[in-house]
């Protein structure tokens, strides 16, 4: 199967996840920021094996695998709570007001964190962006962007706008783009 087939049958895999996987994607996408994708799945997992865990016991987990690992705990126990509210939102069909909401609802999201949840469960659309290091070092390679940094929400969306503009005049959807660019970088596709 080439790259290109696996990207899309991942893209595809992410609009089947059950109600569990969709939690644990949420999850997921709390523990990212300013740590490594593959050791905060490795966490998400151990975490999802435990009834009714402790912040101690999350804490511990996360100290391997994440930064920030005391304020990550509270908020992945914040986060059942927080689930209830954002799950019934998920049927909305606007995929930039849903962002939106999600990015202000949920303690430990912005736009970023926001958007790589909705691509995770299935729901971007290709109309936002996960605007982490791997795309912003080639929007700047492609002299498209000046630095490779996001210095505000407003930021955000502008240089979201410059990477959408950019798959769409490459005829490539923004998730595919997103994937090949992470797969390039960290040779292998993943979330």
């Amino acid at each position: 199967m080439s790259k290109s087939q696996q990207i899309k049958s991942r893209l595809e895999q992410f609009k089947s996840l059950s109600e569990k996987q969709k939690f644990q994607e949420f999850m997921f996408c709390l523990l990212t920021p300013q740590s490594s994708a593959q050791r905060c799945w490795q966490a998400v997992e151990e975490i999802s094996q435990l009834k009714n865990p402790s912040e101690k016991q999350i804490s511990k987990i996360l100290s391997t695998k994440t930064r920030f690992h005391n304020t990550k705990a509270k908020r992945i126990l914040e986060a059942e709570k927080t689930w209830k509210e954002v799950k019934p939102l998920l049927s909305s069909k606007n995929t930039l007001a849903l962002r939106n909401v999600i990015a202000k609802q949920v303690n430990g999201y912005g736009l970023k964190e926001a958007s790589h949840f909705l691509r995770n469960i299935g729901l971007s659309n290709n109309k936002i962006a996960i605007l982490d290091r791997h795309i912003l070092r080639n929007l700047q390679n492609l002299n498209l962007i000046n630095n490779a940094r996001v210095k505000s929400p407003k930021h955000y969306l502008e240089v979201e706008q410059i990477f959408l503009s950019f798959a769409d005049r490459m005829r490539i959807p923004a998730d595919e783009l997103d994937l090949h660019w992470w797969s390039q970088e960290n040779g292998e596709i993943f979330k």
